[in-house]
């Protein structure tokens, strides 16, 4: 089984080269940190079902169903509340302006440590967020693979990374849009495959599925106390608002979205993605319940940790390896694919941010030839700072990694809502200097108060909603700051 599943890997990976060497040939810088501004709608819109989903929901959503039921659906709700928001309000702003590196806006609306405490908290957040998605990745690959062949964890982390550093290295943008169909299309064949191999030992449909799992417990939606991180209305609008943060003020999402020829285009891709996401996370949802049913039916013992608890980003890698030999190799082809898809983009996307933000590639007349060495070498240096990332938190992962993942942003990309949203709603000017200052105070605030929340407000936990409040305080902050 290993063989194989070795075998199947680097078949998939030998065509992600093909993909490189088909787009990257004569890639320029242009090529690399734009795509020449030529990339078909439609492909930028399924290219980021991949890239959006990743490892962690390839995982955690399904193994989330155990503990969370369907609750995780009102969050994606919101989400589609939070493309719109994208398509309306922040693309014209960013094809107005002309970005490469969106964090310019706040370059000429606050000023440079303005735009540069915001490309710091990008790189904080990408790098943090997209290094524990691949993390998720080389652990199973470890875990059901390469540790019964005695090889050390750190070696599949090592590979990994020097794949995507490979392949991106000379198409960059150019090279992403494309291998992120692919990966869309493998993540997808997996999650399909492994419901209908379930449905056929189970002899039931799909809508015999639902039934059995609604009855089971495992469909429920709303979460209707108000006191618990999961209440509907505040999974709801967090969904929103993380749309807005970590697609509309992220790097790596929104550089994908401006490769699109026209506004127009890009807006028509972003919608796109915004419906189609709804339905993969309903299928991913769906293949969560055929896994607990099928335990549930057959007896199959759900992995535990030490302590005897379920370990949830676990059910799915365990089922599909003991189920056949065709929901293995499937199962570990869609943890590769949402693997690549997570680090390719964000990989160029920090690189860009770098480049522009803080080494001024648009505003010092660097020749090409020298932008080409820097952009390289800052290239190499982001891969390198995802395998210490990657390394350094395998003794960390105790819980479900996507309300890690979340955890994480609604500290890193508040400050980026309240800098943006301060900036785009107001016409005050703030001291640019102080600016450094709120955006570290904001999130501090904001962990001490998720810390003692359930005491000091009797009983109520933060789930989400913490990014907007971490927003807010940012706004206020800066508000505080503005120049008389």
């Amino acid at each position: 089984m290993a063989s194989t599943i070795l075998i199947c890997f680097l078949i998939y990976t030998l065509l992600l080269f093909v993909v490189m060497w088909l787009t990257s040939r004569r890639a320029g810088n242009d090529a690399f940190f734009r795509a020449g501004r030529r990339s078909p709608w439609f492909v930028i819109a399924y290219g980021m079902i991949g890239a959006s989903l990743s490892g962690v929901t390839f995982m955690s959503v399904p193994g989330g169903v155990y503990s969370g039921q369907f609750t995780y659906l009102p969050l994606v709700f919101g989400y589609v509340v939070g493309y719109a928001v994208i398509a309306w309000v922040l693309l014209p702003l960013y094809y107005r302006l002309n970005v490469t590196s969106i964090y310019s806006y706040l370059e000429q609306r606050f000023g440079s440590r303005s735009e540069k405490t915001g490309a710091i908290f990008f790189i904080i957040s990408r790098l943090m967020g997209s290094a524990l998605r691949l993390y998720l990745v080389v652990f199973v690959l470890y875990e059901f693979v390469f540790r019964e062949w005695g090889i050390p964890f750190w070696v599949p982390a090592v590979v990994f990374v020097a794949i995507i550093l490979l392949y991106t290295f000379r198409g960059g943008l150019k090279t992403v849009v494309w291998t992120d169909t692919l990966q869309t299309t493998f993540l997808l064949l997996a999650a399909i495959i492994t419901v209908v191999a379930i449905l056929r030992r189970l002899d039931i449909s799909w809508l015999g599925l639902m039934q059995q799992a609604s009855d089971a417990g495992y469909t429920k939606v709303f979460d209707t106390d108000i006191t618990h991180g999961k209440y509907y209305w505040k999974q709801i609008v967090s969904g929103a608002f993380i749309t807005i943060t970590m697609t509309g003020l992220d790097q790596d999402m929104m550089q994908k979205n401006l490769t699109c020829k026209s506004l127009r285009d890009a807006q028509k891709n972003v919608l796109t993605s915004s419906l189609l996401f709804v339905v993969v996370n309903i299928l991913f949802l769906s293949l969560g319940a055929a896994l607990l049913l099928y335990a549930q039916s057959t007896g199959f013992p759900l992995p535990v940790n030490e302590a005897g608890q379920v370990v949830s980003d676990k059910i799915f890698p365990s089922i599909a390896f003991s189920f056949s030999s065709l929901t293995a190799v499937v199962f570990i082809l869609g943890m590769v694919a949402a693997g690549y898809s997570s680090a390719d983009g964000t990989l160029t996307a920090l690189t860009t941010t770098l480049c522009y933000d803080f080494l001024g590639f648009e505003r010092r007349g660097i020749s090409e030839a020298r932008q080409l060495r820097l952009r390289r070498w800052v290239h190499a240096g982001f891969a390198f700072l995802f395998l210490l990332v990657i390394v350094a938190f395998r003794p960390f992962h105790t819980q479900s990694l996507i309300d890690t993942l979340f955890d994480v942003a609604g500290f890193t990309y508040g400050p980026l809502l309240g800098m943006f949203s301060f900036g785009m709603f107001t016409r005050m000017q703030v001291r640019d200097r102080w600016v450094p200052l709120v955006a570290v105070l904001s999130p501090v605030i904001c962990y001490v108060l998720k810390l003692n929340a359930p005491v000091w407000f009797g009983g109520y936990h933060f789930g989400f909603e913490i990014l907007l409040l971490n927003g807010l305080l940012t706004f206020v902050g800066l508000w505080l700051i503005r120049k008389k």
